[in-house]
């Protein structure tokens, strides 16, 4: 669905991605993870087509992305940030159909796919009409959930959606995200930084650092058979602290 060919990126001296090769399947959810600063966002960006690489070429169904062919491509996409990214002077369904307006959709063909994704979603439909401020974090992750399937894209791309919210409310929409993911049989590329979150959802894990991928796999074969130290270091960091209670 995704290749990333020969990739580098620096920002200055920084060199956030170094001749890197990565291929996202379909239907999958590939988990991007990594320290901060490894890379894991800027391969995201250059997917969406908010940044350009120095060196190599991105390719989605085996058509490069350009210039020319960036708007039609990124149709296919969705995107989800960190903190959602919804327009505070927009309603939630204000947010949520704002592309397809702009796309010429009618409103029955607009209420009936909004009403479609409040269901999958678990977004109560009552709350459509209120402003970002007026609802709660896990429910404007939804929303922008939302606008991000609103066009039914063939990819979702999420950048740490999950990051700013409280334990128990991040434990609820993580169910939910994995419910939605498995229901509708996207391809999802999803960062984080955690790596018992990459190990929930991810269908393949891409251990980065420095702008390098250090390891692919599932969260076993990171435990099992890790390619590296860096790897098991890594791991070892993120050990609940119920573990160290029960040593």
């Amino acid at each position: 669905m995704i290749k990333l060919e020969n990739i580098s990126k620096t920002y200055g001296s920084t060199r956030a991605l170094d001749s890197i090769n990565l291929t996202i399947l379909p239907h999958k959810t590939t988990v991007l993870i990594g320290p901060s600063g490894c890379g894991k966002s800027t391969i995201m960006r250059l997917i969406v087509g908010l940044i350009k690489p120095d060196l190599g070429n991105v390719y989605v169904k085996d058509e490069m992305l350009t210039p020319i062919n960036f708007f039609t491509i990124r149709r296919r996409m969705g995107y989800v940030i960190q903190d959602g990214g919804l327009f505070p002077h927009l309603t939630a369904r204000e947010n949520v159909f704002l592309i397809a307006k702009y796309l010429g959709w009618n409103n029955d063909r607009i209420r009936m796919r909004i009403a479609e994704l409040c269901e999958l979603t678990k977004f109560p439909i009552e709350a459509l009409d209120r402003y970002p401020v007026q609802i709660s974090g896990g429910q404007r992750q939804r929303v922008s959930l939302m606008r991000a399937l609103m066009l039914d894209p063939d990819i979702i791309l999420l950048d740490e959606p999950l990051g700013a919210l409280d334990p128990l409310i991040r434990f609820e929409l993580q169910n939910d995200l994995k419910g939605i993911f498995h229901t509708l049989s996207k391809t999802v590329v999803m960062v984080t930084h955690d790596i018992g979150e990459a190990g929930f959802f991810g269908d393949s894990i891409v251990l980065i650092r420095d702008g390098h991928i250090i390891q692919r796999g599932t969260l076993v074969d990171f435990v099992r058979t890790p390619t590296d130290p860096f790897v098991t270091s890594f791991i070892n960091a993120q050990r609940s602290p119920l573990e160290s209670i029960g040593e």
